[in-house]
């Protein structure tokens, strides 16, 4: 029975509309975790249309998307090949502190944790105890095996493992073209392609059925919209407003790039390089054929030629004249989220839901992060619904505001102040509450895991201190150093990261070597 029946009624058939990567993730976890596959299972069915195409502002990932790709069966070799997925170590940031002058400031926010043999580091690095290295290359050998050009793995190296953590760098139409054919062939999901031209409301307001083009109304019992910034069903048609936070986030446009390499064996950067210039910032990110680049930038600092002037100026430090018929397009980006994620019978997964600069990569780390929590707590009748879209919606709006006070971390931490961007983004005034409550502790006291009490938050300690100390934030250890006694130990503790640097740059494969021997031999399943 489709919405609209009575509440203890099973939920039987969800229907994802709209595809790319938020939708074919949506409908993988859900399909999985509801067993789509077996006769007994709920069905999942994805209508998209064939005139829309995938967006795929970034093209990075973070860590967990190995978990999610593991857990869903997918073959990693298998994924590299098909995506032209290559490993991501790090993001890299460069001019964020202040404007080269004839030099240039550069750190790594990494993924590997901070070393902690039963010692936290932190405090004894502020202290000085790692003389002049840099807080990442004190606590972390991941920096300089991503300034080394040195993959993640190596051979003997099983499935998703890796000597150092890592994530992907990706083409985001490839990948939803990979997951499509997993989830079809796989997983059980019925896809049907069609352009939505209404969406049908019951009388409780609920989503009755969605109207296609080619296969008339389709009804189901839940429905998950991935219609991406225009979120035709939430939105639209259900008129869940849309909470604007431009007054904190600045940027709201990108002009991308797809750069090709000046030689077929030229060497694929571990990590995302993220550059700051005059109104944003600039990413650059190697896969095996390609670069994928674009400028992302606040409309309200500049305009849109300028935008494509500074990307072209970047672009020609590195393939010369070239850059003027590299061909661009703009991006516009609605900064924000929903006021609620789940209303009655919809679910908004993707930039449906909310969408923020691809700067930590969020994006896709939140869609791929809430379609798994909509998947393991999934309805099993309409009456669970209202309270299970309760909890969700606190999640997820929580999920955001952190969000966002990460990826402010950032620009507030700047010392810039070569143009009005970068000095607005230092007004305090502009600060979401807790991060700047945050901050005026942190500048007493180093943070601890106390301050980060909610185990469902996107980013936690170790990405703020690499984000904190990277960008030189100064704490006052002074009153604090008698309660750290233990420096023989943290000297002994640097020495061991230095050590394992040194093996492990000797250890690890060119990246570029790596990818190739990959998509030749595949790697070990157990």
């Amino acid at each position: 029975m489709a919405a609209g029946g009575g509440h203890d009624t099973l939920i039987k058939h969800v229907l994802v509309v709209g595809g790319g990567t938020a939708g074919w993730l949506a409908a993988c976890h859900l399909a999985k975790a509801l067993r789509s596959a077996d006769a007994t299972g709920v069905r999942v069915t994805l209508v998209e249309s064939a005139d829309i195409p995938t967006i795929g502002v970034g093209e990075g990932t973070v860590p967990a998307i190995r978990k999610s790709l593991q857990h869903l069966g997918i073959d990693e070799a298998d994924f590299i090949r098909e995506c032209d997925a290559t490993f991501k170590q790090s993001i890299k940031f460069v001019d964020w502190l202040h404007a080269p002058n004839g030099t240039s400031h550069a750190y790594h926010h990494v993924f590997d944790y901070p070393a902690n043999n039963g010692l936290d580091l932190t405090p004894y690095w502020l202290m000085g105890g790692a003389g002049n290295a840099s807080f990442v290359d004190a606590v972390s050998v991941q920096g300089q095996v991503c300034d080394a050009g040195l993959g993640p793995k190596v051979m003997t190296n099983r499935q998703y493992e890796g000597l150092t953590s890592y994530a992907y760098h990706l083409d985001a139409a490839k990948l939803a073209a990979f997951l499509t054919g997993h989830a079809t062939s796989k997983l059980g999901v019925e896809h049907k392609l069609a352009n939505v031209t209404d969406v049908v409301l019951a009388e409780d307001g609920s989503i009755k059925a969605v109207t296609t083009d080619a296969f008339g109304d389709l009804e189901a019992d839940l429905f998950v919209d991935c219609t991406g910034f225009s979120s035709l069903l939430l939105g639209q048609k259900m008129g869940v407003g849309f909470i604007d936070k431009r007054d904190t986030l600045f940027v709201d446009h990108a002009v991308a790039a797809q750069v090709p390499y000046t030689s077929a064996d030229a060497p694929i950067p571990c990590h995302t390089i993220s550059t700051a210039r005059e109104a944003g910032w600039i990413w650059d990110i190697g896969l095996t054929e390609r670069r994928g680049t674009g400028y992302v930038y606040a409309a309200d600092y500049t305009d849109h030629d300028r935008a494509e002037a500074v990307l072209r100026d970047y672009l020609r430090e590195s393939i010369g004249d070239a850059a003027d018929e590299v061909a661009t397009r703009r991006i516009p980006m609605r900064i924000g989220y929903r006021e609620k994620f789940w209303e009655k019978n919809c679910v908004a997964i993707g930039m449906s839901q909310g969408f923020v600069e691809p700067l930590e990569a969020t994006g896709l780390l939140v869609f791929d992060a809430t379609a798994r929590m909509l998947a393991d707590q999934f309805p099993p009748t309409q009456a669970a619904m209202p309270l299970l879209a309760k909890r969700f919606n606190d999640r997820v709006r929580n999920a955001w505001d952190r969000v966002i006070d990460f990826i402010k971390l950032h620009y507030c931490l700047s010392k810039r102040d070569d143009t009005a961007f970068w000095r607005d983004n230092r007004d305090e005034a502009k600060l979401p509450e807790g991060l700047r409550e945050n901050l005026a502790l942190w500048r007493t006291q180093p943070p601890t895991v106390y301050d980060f009490p909610n185990k469902f938050d996107v980013f936690g300690i170790e990405n703020y201190l690499y984000v904190l100390y990277g960008m030189g934030f100064e704490t006052d250890m002074a009153p604090l150093e008698h309660r750290y006694t233990d420096t023989v130990l943290a000297r002994e503790d640097f020495g061991y990261v230095r050590q394992m640097a040194d093996q492990m740059t000797g250890q690890l494969l060119p990246h570029r070597t790596l990818i190739d021997r990959i998509k030749q031999y595949g790697i070990q399943k157990v």
